[in-house]
């Protein structure tokens, strides 16, 4: 890969070209290529990310505008303008926004894409069917699968999963 170093966003353009009530993934690294994930992601006041896990990445959660809490285990750490916070892979989590909403960039090592492969056929005189269907389980807002079996919100973006 011959990738040239480039401008992206402009975060204070990007947050304020952003309708106020716009929730969710405001930006996301797109390019080509690239080794790495980033989310802009913005919280209504009062809403959250509920608590979940993350088995296989890090994640760097860099808060960017308004402030709300982190609940780790037993710890609830308050999150506000310049807060860089570490979240180490299998560490349980859980966001909620604080009275102004919370908007948030996230950075974490690519998790390589879902893709959809011909399944081999069973082997002679085998019973079976299809695999499980996992769609339930895949984000509308950013394409992430959940880990989670019933996900209400996406750890990625923040995004509310659809009612079952």
């Amino acid at each position: 890969m011959n990738a040239t170093p480039q401008v992206l966003a402009v975060l204070d353009e990007l947050l304020a070209a952003a309708a106020p009530e716009r929730r969710g993934a405001l930006w996301r690294l797109a390019e080509e290529g690239r080794e790495l994930d980033a989310n802009v992601v913005r919280l209504p006041p009062g809403a959250g990310v509920g608590e979940h896990q993350e088995d296989v990445l890090d994640v760097l959660l860099v808060v960017l505008g308004g402030s709300g809490s982190l609940r780790t285990g037993g710890d609830t750490l308050q999150l506000v303008p310049t807060t860089v916070t570490w979240l180490p892979r299998t560490a349980r989590r859980a966001l909620e926004a604080g009275p102004e909403g919370l908007t948030y960039l996230t950075v974490h090592r690519r998790r390589p894409g879902l893709a959809i492969s011909p399944a081999a056929g069973p082997p002679a005189g085998a019973e079976g069917g299809e695999a499980p269907c996992m769609l339930d389980l895949v984000c509308p807002a950013c394409g992430r699968l959940s880990a989670d079996r019933a996900p209400v919100f996406c750890s990625a973006c923040g995004e509310r999963f659809p009612e079952r």
